[in-house]
């Protein structure tokens, strides 16, 4: 090889290499920038003490997993559980239990609902929305549907920052409350659902800004 050869070959090296790492930059700016951005905006309304929550009318429980016998999840009952204690505590008047049934043999509100019934909790103070797919839609569907301005959301801490960011978007003015127990953190699986959070926020941000995806709607619903 010539020592032309070789410079070219030199150069045609430092180009990928520069691409590389800008590559690399591009995607760790793509991947980290929502996560981070959520973060900064949002985690200074986030509280694990109740006590701390200011008073609203409403408390929104986000949904997650149930089981097929009907038991909620680790993650979920500890969801529910401090939304009843939020409700008990006298933070909120009612709780709106929002979740996926999407289908007719999976229905999140409805055992959330249950489980707090048999928790000590009003009937008449649940209301329940079935609509809530996902956090986009249960936020969406809290201001539009349900009518509400000044609400407290409860699930865990790393989900409730991207709660908040939404409802900021959709004109929602809430309040954090997490629902973390470091005891059940292994159930939770809590670092795949760290990372998790990570695609997540980005995809918030792309159907906030790009998307604007249509949400199941319906009849207004006072609470």
């Amino acid at each position: 090889m010539t020592s032309h050869e070789e410079t070219r070959t030199e150069i045609r090296g430092k180009k990928v290499k520069k691409s590389l790492i800008f590559l690399t930059i591009a995607m760790a700016i793509l991947i980290l920038g929502p996560r981070l951005l959520i973060h900064a905006r949002t985690s200074s309304r986030i509280t694990s003490n109740t006590a701390d929550v200011p008073n609203c009318d409403v408390g929104i429980v986000l949904g997650a997993k149930i089981f097929p016998s009907g038991a909620l999840s680790q993650v979920l009952r500890d969801r529910v559980n401090k939304g009843i204690e939020l409700y008990k505590a006298g933070k909120v008047k009612k709780l709106l239990m929002s979740g996926d049934n999407r289908v007719s043999h999976y229905n999140e509100p409805q055992r959330m609902a249950e489980y707090a019934i048999r928790a000590g909790v009003s009937p008449r103070d649940i209301a329940t929305d079935f609509a809530g797919r996902r956090t986009y839609d249960s936020l969406y569907r809290a201001k539009h549907i349900f009518g509400l301005d000044d609400v407290v959301i409860v699930s865990q801490r790393c989900h409730v920052e991207r709660a908040l960011f939404i409802a900021d978007a959709v004109g929602v003015r809430a309040h954090g409350l997490a629902a973390d127990i470091p005891k059940h953190s292994r159930e939770y699986g809590d670092v795949k659902m760290a990372i998790r959070e990570f695609p997540a926020c980005l995809a918030v941000l792309v159907d906030l800004y790009v998307r604007h995806p249509r949400v199941v709607m319906g009849s207004k619903e006072k609470i």
